[in-house]
């Protein structure tokens, strides 16, 4: 059962969510785009299966201000580090990215290095990434 949270939403954002690679396990970033929905915010889900190529020309053509990606499958270092690659090389370095789900605390300070903005393991509430996500978004407008 999912709660939906009637928090008055900072500026709405255009956020992109994805899974890259071989990892099929949808359902957290689903719980986590429904509650974006809700509070006020357009989301783009991509789905799964993805390159990070992909995942980058999906942000540029949808204009996306956050770009999210899910992880199950301890391959987070690797596809973070490519899409902060390319994120560079594109130019989008004003995009806020977070990343999700099964990530040992002891690779955030690697993931945040990288440029990761926000990081949230699986025991995260949703309502504090949404705080985060408000926080953040605050933070940029008029940017």
């Amino acid at each position: 059962m999912m709660a939906t949270d009637d928090r008055t939403a900072g500026p709405a954002a255009r956020i992109l969510l994805a899974k890259v690679g071989f990892d099929g396990h949808d359902r957290g970033v689903k719980v986590l785009a429904a509650a974006f929905r809700d509070a006020g915010h357009e989301v783009i889900y991509l789905g799964k299966y993805l390159t990070v190529a992909a995942v980058v020309q999906a942000a540029i053509q949808e204009s996306a201000e956050v770009i999210g990606l899910s992880f199950l499958g301890g391959a987070h270092l690797t596809y973070c580090r490519e899409l902060m690659e390319l994120i560079a090389e594109e130019g989008l370095d004003d995009r806020l990215v977070i990343a999700g789900g099964v990530i040992p605390r002891k690779d955030f300070p690697a993931l945040t290095e990288m440029g990761i903005a926000g990081i949230f393991d699986t025991n995260t509430r949703t309502g504090d990434i949404l705080d985060f996500l408000d926080r953040s978004l605050a933070g940029t407008a008029g940017a």
